[in-house]
């Protein structure tokens, strides 16, 4: 991984994320939503998670972009203002959630540490005994469709139930 793309690539993201948050027109902000779920896929794969990477492409670059879209097909393109004391609210609440991640990732171990316990426990198993417990011969199939079955199963019904309910939400009534 280069260092200097992955630098670039984090600081396009926060640059991105502070133009969707200022932008007053929401078809901006919608644009500028996509090109970070771009930007986020890009970094994913940066960093070897090309699985997410894909996940983030589609979901959070595709259908997310097209669900805003046609939400601003039936609302206004501008943004109502946000009541002063819930900007404070919200304020707290990102910098509070902000300061916890910071705190707990301090625990974790640095990265590509050949002795921390992924890489010396779980990967190992899975790249040794993938074939005798699950007679799949890709160790990436046989994480998500054996040992991560039910995960990935909850994360279909919920992408599955967000589409329906954005399709409700949007669906015109005829009267």
């Amino acid at each position: 991984m280069s260092e200097p793309l992955f630098a670039a690539l984090l600081a396009l993201l926060v640059i991105l994320a502070i133009v969707a948050i200022r932008a007053g027109d929401l078809l901006v902000a919608v644009i500028v939503l996509g090109a970070y779920g771009f930007v986020m896929s890009l970094i994913w794969t940066t960093i070897g998670a090309v699985d997410v990477a894909f996940t983030e492409a589609v979901v959070g670059a595709g259908v997310s972009t097209v669900l805003f879209l046609a939400a601003l097909l039936r609302t206004s393109r501008r943004r109502s203002p946000l009541p002063g004391k819930l900007r404070w609210v919200a304020l707290g609440a990102v910098t509070a959630v902000g300061a916890l991640l910071l705190a707990v990732t301090g625990a974790l171990p640095p990265w590509g540490d050949a002795t921390a316990a992924p890489a010396t426990h779980v990967s190992p198993r899975y790249i040794t005994e993938t074939m005798a417990e699950t007679a799949t011969p890709n160790a990436v199939t046989s994480v998500l469709a054996d040992y991560r079955a039910y995960d990935t199963l909850i994360e279909t019904v919920v992408i599955f139930s967000a589409g329906l309910g954005g399709w409700l939400l949007l669906a015109r009534r005829d009267q």
